[in-house]
């Protein structure tokens, strides 16, 4: 069986987000904590960006939603991360997406005020499976799904973006744009039919390193396992990716030469689908969400080997089938250290995010819910993305 790449709400299908957070010990005293959401709507109601104050204990508090207009689609796919987070010198930002129309919000931190928009080309658009963001101090970066293209935008001041170009891509069997990630001078991304590319960013505009491939797990005549949600390491050495698979499976690149290198294969556990995931900030662990079951998983990771090894999981989180039927970005409380508390997005109508507290010896690990978790999102009816500020180092 081959996994659907989106869910509408409609009918039974699946895949969709990946996500990114932080922030704890380390936060300036001056500065706010939040989660934030990417409520995606549909596109009949007024979509918004909800944002959550982070408690001493790790819990969440609604604090104000932001509304970003219509044109959300309560779908799409598990890597597309439709909230980017800056924090550079004075820009303290959260952007975010709207998938039908393709436009892209910059919301400034401290007045909670959307203050910059900005849009691709007129086929630049994610109506299809949504519309994903990476963001450094320079540029925004955004994976439109509809016409498979990477849209590079300049970041302006005060968290205004404006549109530099795009570039069309495709996976070696013609799959579309699925995740995305930036790190210092190179853009990692995954296709829908299994394979993966490097490019080079460091002018802006992303050049291709001439290194895209087949994952070795798609390689092996299973189709229904292929990379998807991606992150990569403090020291840009591993790429790693987390599989759309009916198991737990988690895929890592050594990308020191500046490009991707033939994928190891890890075998984590039985819990279905690993679509989303997220290294700790001390990137002791790695977290992973098991996004058609009812848990998440943590594996511990060797940044100086790029080995994973299996680690442990939570329980059943509340209100699975009952309030919500898939889990799928994750976000952390703290910039520090395993990241204390682990956020993950619960995909229902309405939404809601689970609180999950970490543990770990460095040999052995917990993953267990906290008692008022989880927190309602009343303005999603599909929750796929959450970010937080400030957000993690690297």
């Amino acid at each position: 069986m081959k996994f659907s790449q989106k869910f509408w709400l409609p009918r039974v299908t699946i895949v969709l987000v990946g996500v990114f957070l932080s922030t704890g010990f380390a936060i300036a005293a001056d500065k706010p904590h939040y989660v934030a959401t990417n409520d995606d709507a549909p596109p009949s109601l007024n979509t918004t960006v909800t944002f959550y104050t982070v408690g001493s204990n790790g819990l969440l508090t609604m604090k104000d939603a932001v509304s970003l207009g219509q044109g959300g689609i309560a779908g799409g796919y598990f890597a597309a991360n439709r909230v980017s987070v800056l924090d550079s010198g004075k820009q303290e930002c959260v952007y975010a997406s709207i998938a039908s129309t393709g436009e892209i919000e910059g919301i400034n931190v401290s007045s909670l005020k959307v203050v910059g928009s900005a849009s691709g080309s007129a086929e630049d658009t994610g109506a299809s499976n949504g519309v994903g963001l990476a963001v450094n101090s320079k540029y925004l970066y955004a994976s439109f799904t509809d016409d498979s293209a990477i849209g590079t935008f300049k970041v302006l001041p005060d968290c205004g973006i404006k549109f530099v170009g795009d570039i069309t891509v495709a996976g070696l069997q013609g799959g579309t744009i699925d995740g995305m990630f930036i790190h210092g001078n190179i853009m990692v991304t995954s296709y829908g039919d299994g394979s993966i590319q490097s490019f080079n960013i460091s002018g802006g505009v992303p050049v291709s390193n001439g290194d895209e491939q087949n994952s070795t797990a798609s390689k092996k005549g299973t189709s229904d396992t292929y990379p998807n949600g991606i992150d990569i390491t403090q020291d840009g050495h591993y790429a790693i990716f987390g599989d759309t698979s009916p198991f737990t499976v988690v895929e890592v690149s050594d990308i020191s030469s500046g490009k991707l290198t033939p994928t190891v294969v890890y075998h984590l556990g039985d819990a279905i689908n690993s679509s989303n995931i997220l290294l700790s900030p001390d990137e002791t662990l790695l977290y992973i969400s098991n996004n058609q079951g009812d848990r998440i998983s943590a594996a511990f990771f060797d940044a100086s080997t790029g080995k994973l090894t299996k680690g442990c999981a939570s329980g059943r989180l509340r209100g699975y089938v009952k309030d919500w039927s898939y889990l799928a970005s994750l976000a952390l409380e703290e910039t520090t250290g395993t990241g204390g508390v682990v956020y993950v997005a619960e995909f229902g109508a309405p939404s809601s995010i689970a609180e999950i507290k970490v543990t770990s010896t460095g040999t052995s690990c917990t993953l267990q819910e906290l008692p008022k978790s989880p927190v309602s999102d009343p303005n999603s009816p599909g929750l796929l993305s959450i970010g937080a500020f400030p957000p993690r180092p690297f």
